[in-house]
């Protein structure tokens, strides 16, 4: 990806208006999604004085707003530099898929337990439209966004607010490193193939055999993701 250094020339944000919700959380929200989205790319500095000017609030709330990000892991403060979008290292990005894969399993084990028959056909129905989508376009973002309907239903189904803030809060560090390993050729469909080997096994109650296949899954995620990110490093 060509990372551009002027915030003007990639992020087309307006200025925030005075809603209910406090201004230094939809500056973080704001912030948040166009890291999320790929608008602010990793490696790219967050200038202050860009930032405030862009939409149009104090320096305090823009600190305020990089701080948070920052706990989260989507922003990375550089002493002397400033405020950059998180590029994972290679050994931080083995670790998360490591973490994500346990984490994963164990939110399907749940799901197993807890979810209603409902919550199983809506599990399925949500991989049914991310086929859709694979072969209708080629945009990683749409491919993303479906995908995540099928963690939106696993979540529900789990019932553990728990598991659900830590996934969410590994999948935001690892949302580069998915479109990545989403970019590959042929490796949508076979996701598809994956999650619907897990559909199947959840459907049968089948705790053991849902689990690992979920963890297979990650680690044939990271797989491609890794190696890119090993490949750039040595470029």
């Amino acid at each position: 990806m060509t990372t551009s250094n002027s915030l003007s020339d990639s992020w087309a944000a307006e200025p925030l208006g005075r809603v209910a919700a406090p201004l230094r959380e939809q500056v973080t929200a704001s912030l948040r999604q166009a890291i999320l989205d790929f608008t602010l790319q990793p490696g790219q500095r967050l200038v202050e004085r860009e930032l405030i000017e862009r939409l149009a609030v104090s320096r305090t709330t823009i600190r305020e707003a990089i701080r948070e990000l920052s706990a989260e892991g989507l922003v990375t403060v550089v002493p002397q530099k400033g405020a950059i979008v998180t590029a994972p290292s290679l050994d931080d990005a083995t670790d998360l898929y490591e973490v994500r894969a346990s984490l994963e399993s164990l939110v399907v084990q749940r799901f197993v337990e807890r979810a209603t028959d409902e919550q199983v056909e809506r599990l399925g129905q949500a991989v049914d439209y991310l086929e859709s989508v694979t072969t209708a376009t080629t945009s990683i973002r749409e491919v993303l966004r479906a995908k995540d309907r099928f963690y939106v239903v696993l979540i529900e189904g789990a019932r553990s607010a728990a598991l659900q803030q830590l996934l969410e809060s590994i999948q935001a560090r690892v949302q580069v490193l998915r479109a990545t390993s989403m970019s590959e050729r042929g490796r949508p469909l076979e996701v598809v193939r994956e999650l619907r080997g897990i559909v199947e096994a959840v459907a049968r109650r089948d705790i053991e055999r849902a689990s690992a296949l979920c963890a297979a899954h990650i680690r044939a995620a990271s797989v491609t993701a890794l190696a890119h990110l090993r490949a750039e490093q040595q470029g």
